[in-house]
């Protein structure tokens, strides 16, 4: 039922935007139906395919830096207030600053290769691990912190043993945003400086008045970012079943 009732639910949503465009006779150039974006889109599974990988991995490679970079960065912010009161502003002035404003700028410093899309990708998807990540190790009850302390548990055991686990549904938490932010700045950043990739195709497709394929490789974003995000909800089921941030069925 977990399964089912939500492809249920956007199968019966396909269906009445089917329905609505064969009734309304809305032109496929303003909202194209699904099946003629079927049509369009399964037409060129090779382009469509590469242009999908392009994206998957600007958006896989994006998100692990981001991984990388945000559980460290909270930790550090975590272990000093000092360090967080220097620290915050700058990364609240990372989110301040528009992606699409910045991403013609790393283009010029980065160059035309990969790494500025990369770069981007990060710059979304980490600060919603950050506060996540922080919140969790700052989250701990008082009291197993002080039991851990009066069994002489060192920093490194105190974080490992007490204070991560307990942060387990706060990281996931924020895992689960940072992973669809990444499909997001991804995108973002193909639309400034990208030979391939769904963000380059939804242009040229635009361009070209290709309706039909721009809204399949919209489709396919979608699809993208619904996967990855159930790719992370099954993770955290898998090795971490005793996570209270897990709903479990009604006994």
């Amino acid at each position: 039922m977990e399964v089912v009732l939500p492809i249920a639910t956007i199968a019966l949503l396909f269906l009445l935007w089917e329905a609505a465009c064969r009734i309304f006779s809305i032109p496929a150039y303003i909202i194209p139906s699904p099946s003629a974006i079927w049509t369009e889109t399964s037409a060129l599974p090779g382009v469509v395919g590469w242009h999908t990988l392009v994206t998957g991995k600007t958006v896989l490679l994006g998100f692990l830096v981001s991984l990388l970079v945000s559980l460290p960065l909270a930790v550090v912010l975590t272990s000093s207030p000092i360090v967080a009161a220097a620290i915050y502003p700058l990364l609240v002035l990372t989110q301040a600053i528009p992606k699409v404003a910045l991403a013609p700028i790393l283009v010029v410093v980065l160059g035309t290769s990969e790494l500025p899309r990369v770069v981007v990708t990060f710059l979304v998807a980490f600060f919603p691990l950050v506060l996540s990540i922080s919140a969790g190790l700052v989250s701990v009850p008082p009291e197993l912190i002080e039991l851990g302390r009066a069994c002489r548990a060192s920093r490194w055991t105190e974080l490992w043993r007490i204070r991560l686990p307990f942060a387990v549904p706060f990281i996931f938490s924020g895992v689960k945003a940072a992973i669809a932010l990444a499909v997001v700045g991804a995108v973002v950043a193909e639309f400034v400086n990208a030979d391939a990739g769904l963000g380059y195709l939804i242009q040229t497709s635009t361009a070209f008045f290709k309706v039909q394929l721009a809204w399949g490789a919209l489709l396919i974003l979608s699809i993208m970012g619904i996967v990855l995000f159930q790719i992370v909800v099954a993770i955290e089921r898998i090795f971490f079943p005793w996570s209270p941030g897990i709903d479990r069925p009604a006994l």
